[in-house]
């Protein structure tokens, strides 16, 4: 199934060590949600990294929403 609403957000080994990132870039989601979080608007955050887009941030946003939806199965051993 294809999210193109996370189109943008990678995750590569050799990129942050494999946590989701923007584009390829060291920028993860992370930071992103982080400095929303924190209270950032989406005008500073590109002002702080002028490369990111606005799109980049709905990205990251989308995807971390996406992740805390799903959760773990611990499955009992024989």
């Amino acid at each position: 199934m294809q999210f193109p609403e996370i189109d943008r957000i990678t995750i590569d080994p050799q990129v942050m060590g494999g946590k989701p990132c923007v584009r390829g870039m060291r920028v993860t989601v992370g930071m992103i949600t982080g400095l929303v979080a924190s209270g950032a608007s989406f005008d500073e955050i590109v002002k702080l990294y002028p490369y990111l887009e606005s799109e980049d941030i709905k990205s990251a946003l989308t995807y971390a929403a996406w992740r805390s939806e799903e959760h773990d199965v611990l499955l009992q051993t024989a």
